[in-house]
């Protein structure tokens, strides 16, 4: 196939390009910047930008959707703009240039309304109750591409849960510079339960339902390790790989979620130059279990992931030197 991948500039995205190009794929990756991947053609361009759009689809067989905003404050309209109305410019541009199969690349937030997650699977994306601007923009979009899937226009959703990887600058950088400046604590115990999917794998499953997209069209996964841990151990471990001292404070997760509230007030009003240095979303993530059945994913796409967590952390200190 010839196959666009937008936002391969990223971690997660010139992994997912270069697993397209592995399976012997045609690959164009559509992006601000240059993506850096071997094997592609690049083509710079927004998905803001309806003629940058209509230029990127022309000729593909396939698209699969990385470009995003994400980030835990900002501006809503620009999540808006980009989010939305870069998916539904895509669906549109992809549809009238008789692309087949269309995977959306979401996240597991876009059903998460502040509570526990404990073995669920995939459960309807909700943009009335979710948790902050990024999240309620992805859920619309994933509604608009699940909207999109007919005969002949075959849309998959995949949603990688937690991310992270070497050169990682969304988790593992947070976690690691938080951390270095004593500004990272254990909610509650650090107990909650935690999925994580390492970079590979969540490329790898991407490229599966590109694959499976015709067989398993109008589906949302959620992918990870299948590996909970607690979220101690989850941050302890990306420290110590990376060289710094893991969290050893603690704050009650009510006082967390609170602050969180307060602060994406304030923040709405005098935004610092740098994301909050914490938000209601975050303190829920920190402090709920978030674990998911992997059984239907696996299945369905065919799919496992190949790098355990362990062997993920040795690879990350490996690269951190």
């Amino acid at each position: 196939m010839r196959v666009l991948v937008t936002g391969a500039s990223g971690l997660l995205g010139g992994a997912t390009a270069a697993a397209i190009v592995a399976a012997g794929n045609e690959t164009v990756t559509f992006q601000r910047r240059p993506s850096g991947v071997v094997g592609v053609s690049d083509l710079l361009g927004s998905v803001t930008d309806p003629a940058d759009v209509a230029r990127a689809v022309r000729g593909a067989d396939a698209v699969v959707h990385l470009a995003a905003k994400v980030s835990l404050a900002g501006d809503p309209a620009e999540f808006e703009a980009v989010n939305v109305g870069g998916t539904r410019a895509l669906l549109d541009a992809a549809r009238a240039a008789g692309v087949g199969r269309f995977v959306f690349v979401s996240s597991p937030s876009v059903a998460h309304t502040g509570g526990s997650i404990a073995g669920d699977d995939a459960l309807p994306a909700d943009p009335f109750r979710t948790r902050g601007d990024y999240a309620r923009s992805k859920a619309i979009a994933e509604r608009l591409a699940l909207a999109a899937d007919v005969a002949g226009f075959a849309v998959v959703v995949v949603r990688p849960h937690l991310v992270w990887g070497p050169g990682d600058t969304q988790l593992v950088g947070r976690i690691v510079e938080r951390a270095r400046a004593g500004r990272l604590p254990l909610l509650g115990h650090g107990a909650a339960l935690i999925d994580t999917t390492y970079v590979d794998n969540a490329a790898s499953a991407i490229a599966a339902a590109l694959e499976r997209a015709v067989e398993v069209h109008g589906n949302s996964y959620v992918v990870t390790n299948g590996e909970p841990r607690p979220v101690a151990d989850i941050l302890a471990g990306i420290c110590l790989a990376s060289g710094v001292a893991p969290p050893a404070w603690r704050v009650p997760a009510g006082l967390a979620r609170a602050a969180g509230g307060l602060i994406e007030a304030v923040w709405r009003v005098r935004p610092g130059r740098d994301e909050p240095p914490m938000t209601r979303f975050l303190a829920e993530q920190l402090s709920t279990s978030h674990w998911f059945d992997q059984r239907r994913t696996r299945a369905d796409l065919r799919w496992s992931p190949a790098v355990s967590i362990d062997e993920g952390l040795r690879r990350l200190a490996e690269s951190a030197g």
